[in-house]
């Protein structure tokens, strides 16, 4: 994220005695030898990392309560979510000089607010001050460690095993940094020094030979390259072989559209990938750079960003570099490669793509449950469950009273298709802890995607009843409560999100559920029209919004407008079942009769069931 006024750097300054202090107090006397004998490197802090699909992600204490933050190096200061800060009752403040943030998707107002007793890896830190701003995340997570943290000192990634560390060099300006790499080829890149007007870690890459500006920033899941980039190196999105990839989303309000697309050559230090594919979007603003390198590099890879010598090495644990899950390539295609790559020799490259196994050679193994549950998590987020699922049932044998392991390990066999194996980890995490909200909606979506509605109903709503009204996971349970037929209660959960959640990004969506949920369940139909209307003010080429506008109209009576909406809708999105048939049914009862078989006619050739479901709502000729 870039600064929209440069002024709060002035209080970063002084308000990261905090931090530094205390990791100076705790700094651990673990000498860690890099090149020269004179050079030793001290740990001031190993941060335990849970990667949550591809977010790096930190447990915390807020005033005591448990939380989760993303780590997030491209964020210049620490966040929480709105959402967030109501969950946990803080008190906020007005941003110094107006303070507005800008970033992929927009530009957004701020807040503050100052945390009094925050703890970080056992490590109490008084009176943490946090920016307030931007949309809620997702999956339980509270906001973002940013640079004001990550970039004190010098600071390790290392994600595929689960920690980030933060360190102090001492008698090391010359001397390589990445002091596991015994026989790995090591890469080196040049970046920016961080200064009171600029915190993030930025560098220079090659992409087509074309130079680039990037930045290394782990709460971006998937790496990002700009547009004008793309067309600087050659590439334009009506190109051969670029496809859209849907839309990813940032600090703003506005959605970003993106494609994938294929590239001769992308260099970053010494390591090269050839004939690869990068994902690019619509933006003009992700933090004064060219392209963000996100988590899913940094899982691939080992790095160590040092401030002092303003230079970042990094090392290839194997696999594929970027995240393209739209986009199915052989491995060999997002691997660094040389310009004749070997099938078993290395190169000062980079390691070919079928090299070594998917983690450092050096690392050893883990030695404790949590150690296991965090490289399988890693091992999950890069779609290797085999990996993952071998690392999480040595957890789970380490710690059989533990739940998240249950917990983690059930997602990772819901992934894999192997529904009844989640639905026993599932109920297991639930028996050691029955009040977690993560299993219980975990357990709720496996039971709909079975078509057990009853049992699914009982976890929502002891999740409904265990949420805080602010909380973000009420937008879930409403769509959930939705699936599995049940509207007054979706109602209920979008009230309470809606009333806590103004400014946020699924606003939308959340107005138009609403609004579907009273048409279909013929509640207060006055209400769902301001619903849908409020939600095509915010996005008015919406085709979801649009039908379920139309339903709203097809329930009052008014079918000349219903038809209108279904109209606009179907241009947008011409073979929407749901659409079809319910136009179809509007206009028989219109009178016209040809019309309206048609198009349900057509909806059932997309839909067989189209009638029985609309039938249960009572929606018929």
């Amino acid at each position: 994220m870039s600064v929209q006024r440069r002024e709060l750097a002035l209080r970063r300054a002084q308000r990261s005695w905090t931090v530094a202090t205390v990791l100076g107090i705790l700094c651990l006397a673990l000498p860690l030898t890099a090149s020269s004998a004179g050079c030793t490197l001290a740990k001031l802090a190993e941060l335990p990392v849970t990667m949550l699909n591809l977010q790096p992600v930190v447990s915390v204490k807020i005033n005591g309560a448990d939380a989760r933050l993303i780590a997030d190096s491209g964020a210049f200061y620490s966040f929480l979510t709105p959402g967030s800060a109501a969950e946990f009752k803080l008190r906020l403040e007005l941003p110094p000089y107006n303070l507005r943030l800008s970033g992929v998707g927009g530009e957004v107002a701020t807040e503050v607010t100052t945390v009094k007793e925050f703890m970080l890896a056992s490590i109490p830190l008084r009176n943490l001050q946090f920016v307030v701003a931007g949309n809620e995340l997702g999956n339980g997570v509270a906001g973002t460690l940013g640079q004001n943290v990550l970039g004190y000192a010098d600071v390790e990634y290392d994600l595929a095993y689960g920690a980030i560390r933060i360190m102090r060099p001492k008698d090391c300006r010359k001397d390589v940094l990445a002091y596991w790499a015994a026989s790995t080829p090591v890469s080196v890149v040049e970046i920016e020094s961080i200064g009171t007007s600029h915190f993030h870690t930025i560098g220079t890459a090659y992409l087509n030979g074309t130079r680039i500006r990037v930045m290394f920033d782990t709460g971006a899941s998937t790496s990002l390259l700009t547009l004008h980039a793309a067309e600087r190196a050659g590439v334009r999105t009506d190109a051969t072989g670029v496809v859209p990839a849907g839309f990813t989303v940032g600090i703003g309000q506005q959605p970003v559209r993106t494609w994938i697309a294929p590239f001769a050559s992308f260099k970053l230090g010494t390591e090269e990938i050839r004939n690869t594919h990068l994902r690019i979007g619509d933006t003009r603003d992700t933090g004064d750079a060219d392209m963000l390198v996100g988590a899913d590099f940094f899982l691939s890879h080992r790095v160590y960003v040092s401030n002092e010598q303003h230079k970042l090495y990094f090392t290839y644990n194997g696999g594929a570099v970027f995240n393209l899950t739209t986009l199915p390539t052989k491995p060999a295609s997002n691997s660094p490669s040389v310009a004749a790559p070997s099938a078993t020799e290395p190169s000062a490259n980079g390691p070919p793509p079928d090299a070594q196994s998917p983690l450092e050679e050096a690392k050893g193994e883990p030695t404790d449950a949590a150690g296991f549950s965090r490289r399988g998590n890693a091992f999950a987020a890069r779609r290797d469950y085999v990996h993952a699922l071998a690392d999480l049932t040595r957890a789970c044998e380490l710690a059989p009273d533990e739940p998240a392991y249950y917990y983690q390990r059930g997602l990772v066999h819901w992934k894999s298709v192997q529904s009844k194996l989640a639905l026993t980890d599932f109920d297991q995490a639930l028996k050691l802890k029955p009040d977690d909200l993560e299993t219980l909606m975990a357990r709720a979506g496996l039971q709909l995607g079975g078509g057990d509605t009853a049992a699914a109903q009982l976890d929502l709503d002891t999740a409904a009843r265990l949420s805080t009204d602010a909380a973000d996971r009420r937008f879930s349970i409403g769509e959930e409560y939705m699936l599995a037929g049940q509207m007054s209660p979706a109602i209920a959960q979008f009230d309470l999100w809606i009333h806590a959640h103004p400014q946020d990004l699924k606003l939308g969506t959340a107005f138009d559920y609403r609004c579907r949920a009273r048409a279909l369940s013929r509640q207060d139909l006055d209400k769902a029209l301001d619903d849908c209307n409020a939600a095509l003010r915010i996005s008015p080429k919406a085709a979801p919004f649009l039908d379920s506008r139309a339903l709203v109209r097809l329930r009052r009576g008014d079918y000349r407008k219903s038809i209108a909406d279904y109209d606009a809708a179907l241009g947008l999105r011409p073979k929407f079942a749901w659409s079809l048939y319910c136009r179809g049914v509007a206009h028989i009862r219109l009178g016209n009769s040809s019309e309206g078989q048609a198009d349900i006619a057509a909806a059932t050739a997309l839909r067989p069931q189209i009638a029985a479901e609309t039938g249960k709502y009572g929606i018929a000729p």
